[in-house]
């Protein structure tokens, strides 16, 4: 059974470390911890990852943010995957740093990459892991803050956070979406 997980962030050294590119940083993490490595592709990079039988197809659009849904849905058709077996992983304002939530479907919550999936593909009912970035930033200041680096103490606490993230990708893959929520959404 394969499974397309798609990271939500934007292409380039200078977004590399920013919020906004959570998506990424947690594929980039799961394809090293088992050994695979990235490589160019239409319309994003992608990485080919085992867990407990199950194909994961990692994917990092190379189309920015605002355009996700056009690589979601060329890699959907390229690996005959359905809308069930998608996860995308994008940050959230709405949930305090490190905080999970995952849900079956959904709306785009204001976010850009959410939106031009759910258009591109028609529908909502896809499952997307969100990952709390918190919203410390003063009004008029969320661009910046979505795309400045995370912070030194929040660099600390990243990678368990990370880590949180992969274990539910992989529960996602292994036990279905509804299992997934109720062991992982943290409180």
């Amino acid at each position: 059974m394969k499974y397309l997980i798609v990271g939500i962030g934007n292409i380039g050294a200078e977004y590399e470390e920013t919020r906004h590119n959570i998506g990424f940083k947690v594929l980039d993490q799961l394809a090293k911890e088992k050994g695979a490595e990235f490589k160019a592709g239409r319309h994003g990079a992608i990485a080919e990852v085992k867990h407990k039988g199950r194909t994961l197809v990692l994917l990092k659009p190379s189309t920015y943010v605002n355009l996700s849904g056009k690589a979601v849905n060329y890699w959907m058709q390229q690996e005959k995957i359905s809308i069930e077996n998608v996860m995308v992983v994008v940050d959230d304002l709405a949930l305090p740093f490190g905080k999970l939530r995952i849900r079956a479907k959904g709306s785009d919550a204001g976010h850009n990459g959410i939106k031009d999936i759910t258009k591109t593909l028609g529908r909502a009912d896809y499952p997307r892991l969100r990952f709390g970035i918190g919203d410390d930033f003063s009004k008029g200041r969320q661009v910046d803050y979505v795309l400045g680096e995370w912070s030194k103490e929040e660099n600390l606490d990243l990678p368990a956070h990370m880590d949180a993230a992969i274990k539910a990708i992989e529960s996602f893959a292994s036990i279905g979406i509804e299992r997934t929520m109720n062991f992982h959404n943290t409180k």
